[in-house]
């Protein structure tokens, strides 16, 4: 386990090196230009992810199927999960070794990968079969606001 956390502080001190990051902790602008954006993606995939997740729960939208719903919602899930990516490396970069402190960036990390994986597996599996499922639904809304809930922690210093 030691090797791991090395090989993490190693990589957050590398990043935090690089000239990505450094041009973005020394510029005035920068940082929050690129959070806009990393917030606008969550806003997009938030608004995706709910749409399908509230109709899996059996609210809203009635008359369209879950399925149809979910096939409709991906481009944006999709679209804004690489916005979110790209331009959350480049907020880490800046300050890759706070994240590494910070037991908020961690809980984000994890709940981004649980949900990902999620999303696209079982969650996709069964929006496929149209069925509604409180349980995948509820799943779902739980691993992405733990998602947004380590991101706003983050901002205040966790």
């Amino acid at each position: 386990m030691t090797f791991i956390v090395d090989i993490l502080w190693h990589f957050a001190k590398w990043s935090e090196a690089t000239p990505l990051g450094k041009a973005i902790r020394n510029s005035e602008y920068a940082f929050p230009m690129i959070e806009f954006v990393h917030l606008a993606g969550l806003a997009v995939i938030g608004g995706a992810v709910l749409i399908v997740d509230m109709r899996l729960l059996g609210l809203g939208l009635k008359k369209t199927s879950v399925a149809q719903l979910a096939k409709d919602a991906q481009p944006y899930v999709t679209g804004s999960l690489i916005v979110m990516l790209v331009t959350g490396i480049m907020l880490y970069s800046s300050e890759a070794t706070k994240c590494y402190a910070s037991a908020a960036f961690w809980i984000k990390m994890i709940s981004l990968v649980l949900a990902m994986i999620f999303t696209y597996t079982i969650k996709k599996r069964v929006a496929a079969r149209d069925h509604e499922s409180v349980l995948v639904g509820a799943m779902s809304i739980l691993l992405w606001f733990g998602v947004a809930w380590g991101g706003r922690w983050i901002g205040f210093g966790g």
